[in-house]
């Protein structure tokens, strides 16, 4: 009896910690898609950089009732397309494209969600740092907090402060408590990243301020590494604390 108590319970645990593995949905050479929960996913793309080679950048989608919210685009208009190809697959449409910065890595695939009739919405600082005529343009901008719905639920978008960019914003599900920090938030164990857009100084605050907005946090997606619970607030913030 006592070997076969032990027996399962071995087989329990490895249950649970299989149900707790990540479950690839797509993977291809230029895209992978990650399902978290039952209404997230993770978009996983790849940018060419000069400093950094060859990056891998999150992105999020929300989807309930046949409905998404793309959190940041694909890289570029290619990967873009598949990510929709792939949605279309799943009887998913695009209700709404969000960039939460005027960076390459949120907006580089922007012209394919336009092309097919997808409303985007970026904060109005985004706007303000995008150059003129160059390159496609997010259609609508916001100012602090706003509310956008996919399916019966709502994503909440949200300025706070200043840090890897002047105008990166976070994206919040209430429905699962899940944050989509972006480049604002740092992966466990990851270093400080490109610097060149930063307000160093007020990063750490903007950060705690986000962790106390949203005490209820379950999951934090980063812009970039892996995802884990309101540990990456607290790593973010002491990378930063000065």
């Amino acid at each position: 009896m006592k070997k076969r108590a032990f027996t399962l319970l071995i087989v329990l645990i490895l249950f649970s910690c299989g149900k707790k593995e990540k479950q690839i949905a797509l993977k291809t050479d230029t895209l992978e898609i990650v399902q978290l929960t039952e209404h997230i996913y993770v978009h996983i793309s790849y940018l060419e950089t000069e400093s950094f080679g060859k990056v891998a950048c999150n992105g999020m989608i929300v989807v309930d009732d046949g409905e998404a919210i793309v959190m940041d685009t694909p890289v570029d208009n290619a990967v873009s397309k598949e990510l929709m190809d792939w949605l279309e697959t799943q009887h998913v449409s695009v209700k709404t494209v969000v960039a939460t910065h005027f960076h390459d890595d949120c907006l580089g695939g922007l012209k394919t969600f336009h092309e097919k009739g997808i409303a985007s919405y970026v904060h109005q600082r985004t706007i303000a740092l995008l150059p003129e005529k160059e390159g496609e343009r997010p259609q609508n901008g916001f100012t602090d907090l706003m509310e956008i719905h996919v399916g019966d639920k709502k994503v909440v978008l949200d300025f706070v402060g200043e840090g890897h960019t002047q105008d990166n914003i976070i994206a919040y599900f209430p429905h699962e408590d899940v944050m989509f920090g972006g480049c604002l938030v740092k992966s466990i164990g990851a270093g400080k990243g490109f610097l060149g857009d930063a307000n160093v100084a007020a990063w750490s605050q903007t950060v705690s301020r986000i962790k106390s907005k949203y005490p209820n946090t379950a999951m934090v997606v980063p812009g970039h590494g892996e995802s884990g619970d309101s540990e990456l607030l607290d790593y973010t913030i002491a990378l930063f604390k000065e």
